[in-house]
């Protein structure tokens, strides 16, 4: 019987999605002309020294301190240059620091690179760090980037090319976290850093020096990040003397601009579109593993804002705070079927919240079974025979399949007796509103960019505690005090064999408690005109130009 049900359900979801596609897709089709149209007066035309890459999100300013979303970063990554460099595979290398060491249990000692000028042409030292450093906790946004320095106290100079890093004790993971340590002109940001001069100075760009592959030219927000070569870049000259990042939110109109030779190459190509893509013998698709896991994340306050019987009426508790009920919607979800149909097989089934083989990730966890009965029948041992209503958040142009994987959501939880509300919205209204812990369930992508658990697990298992510097992402009031202990403990171990073990029983407890649901682990398609260009898919989906060369 369990299985015939699977199987009615399982065709209930393929009928149900390719509908909702339909939808997506006459929609798109509706959309894409009034884009592209828009577009043709402002295009640009590429030349052999232009590069002008279609993305779906942009920068939120052009501080790099301001955000820690991935598309922020992305486009700081041309101008600025990190203390730390994730390569392709987020294993960390050089970047403006050549060396670090650990000199006793709560100092680090950093080495930089001498000889790199600034596009001002003044000298990069130990001063820019320090002041970078101590300015990110001032300037950030709601998506804060305090979580990289979270481990500082306080930077001693000990020469102009060496510091010495003292932290809250040990903390074995400070130089991954510094890959996200972008570094600015201590001279040029001098009168731009503080949350009400931030943006007048970086959005005009009179503060927007940095030690990067490209100088900033002009940026217009939603629009186009204008960029000239840095002819004196420390790594080399790269390929383009002008690079163009042009913010297209709209999949099928940023498709449709690579199709008419608006722009050169774009990047998070729908799953929608990704099938057609591979046969068009003008396009080359690249595709990628990411490093962005899709979490549902249910909230743990005992009174919670968006959740009510399904009549409408209030409930006595939040159920989200009862296990059997977070089971259940565990048990709701069919990840094969989120991956096969609503991502175009663009993914995988996620079980924990980084993927297999990340340092904590652990091989212990089993992945959830779905089982619609079950997750019935554990509604109604938690008192919830009928069911309750709930409204769900996300974004829709954020990461490739937000908004589908939330619609997909809605329709699996439903049919379990969680009549499901979805809110598929722009990042910029999602990510402040959740700050503010104004949702009662919310689909949110993290990556773990570090490479290990302490970022990961730090940010969002952990309770949001700021004396230890803890939990600045647990928006759903999360609580575990064995966890607490276990990422606290394995903040300090320097063992890299125990430290591994901390963090993987770390993991283990936080899924078994289903307050975060991993439900898939995204991969990225980029389209680019056929054989014009040769670049490595990167972990964690940044579209570099620097690292994209013309084909030979």
């Amino acid at each position: 019987m369990e299985q015939e049900i699977y199987k009615f359900n399982r065709s209930r979801h393929v009928a149900y999605f390719y509908y909702l596609k339909g939808k997506i897709m006459r929609y798109q089709k509706f959309l894409a002309p009034l884009v592209f149209g828009l577009g043709v007066v402002t295009a640009g035309v590429a030349t052999a020294q232009t590069l002008t890459i279609g993305v779906r999100g942009g920068p939120e300013s052009m501080d790099p301190h301001f955000s820690a979303l991935g598309s922020h970063a992305e486009a700081a990554k041309h101008i600025f240059d990190t203390l730390v460099w994730s390569g392709d595979d987020l294993q960390i290398e050089p970047g403006l620091a050549v060396s670090w060491t650990s000199v006793d249990e709560d100092t680090w000692e950093f080495k930089l690179r001498e000889g790199v000028k600034f596009h001002d042409g003044s000298d990069f030292d130990a001063e820019d760090v320090k002041f970078s450093i101590e300015r990110i906790p001032v300037v950030t946004g709601p998506t804060t980037t305090a979580i990289y320095v979270r481990r500082v106290e306080s930077v001693d100079i000990i020469d102009p090319y060496t510091l010495h890093i003292n932290t809250d004790g040990q903390a074995a993971t400070l130089p991954n976290d510094f890959i996200r340590l972008f570094i600015v002109s201590s001279d040029a940001a001098a009168d731009y850093s503080t949350l009400e001069t931030s943006a007048e100075g970086f959005n005009s760009g009179v503060a927007t020096i940095g030690t990067g592959p490209y100088k900033y030219t002009s940026w217009e927000p939603k629009g186009d990040l204008v960029l000239d070569r840095n002819s004196d870049y420390w790594r080399g000259e790269g390929a383009w003397e002008t690079v163009i990042r042009r913010e297209i939110p709209n999949d099928s109109s940023r498709l449709a601009a690579l199709k008419a030779g608006q722009v050169d190459l774009i990047n998070y190509v729908s799953s929608v579109d990704y099938l057609a893509l591979e046969r068009d013998a003008n396009i080359d698709a690249v595709k990628g593993d990411s490093v962005y896991i899709m979490n549902l994340q249910l909230d743990q306050r005992e009174d919670t804002p968006l959740v009510r019987a399904i009549d409408g009426s209030d409930l006595a508790e939040n159920p989200f705070r009862d296990l059997r009920v977070r089971q259940a919607v565990d048990h709701a979800i069919d990840r094969q079927t989120m991956v096969d149909i609503v991502l175009e097989g663009l993914g995988r089934p996620a079980n924990q919240m980084m993927p297999a083989g990340f340092f904590g990730s652990s091989e212990n966890i089993p992945m959830p079974e779905y089982s619609p009965t079950k997750a019935r029948e554990l509604l109604a041992d938690a008192g919830y025979p009928d069911g309750f209503e709930v409204d769900l958040y996300c974004t829709a142009d954020r990461l490739p399949g937000d908004g589908a994987i939330c619609q997909g959501l809605g329709q699996m939880l439903t049919q379990v007796g969680i009549k499901t509300n979805v809110n598929a919205i722009s990042k910029t209204v999602y990510f402040p509103a959740q700050a503010r812990l104004e949702y009662s369930m919310f689909l949110n992508g993290w990556g773990t960019l570090t490479g290990e658990a302490s970022y990961t697990l730090g940010g969002l298992a952990h309770s949001n505690d700021p004396e230890v510097n803890l939990g600045a992402y647990n928006r759903i009031e999360y609580e575990n005090d064995d966890v607490d202990m276990l990422l606290q403990t394995g903040a300090t171990m320097m063992d890299e064999a125990e430290r591994r073990a901390t963090y993987e029983e770390a993991m283990e407890k936080v899924m078994a408690d289903k307050a975060y649901i991993s439900v898939v682990q995204l991969q990225t398609v980029w389209g680019a005109k056929a054989g014009m260009f040769e670049f490595n898919p990167r972990l964690d989906e940044d579209t570099l130009a620097f690292f994209i060369r013309p084909a030979p």
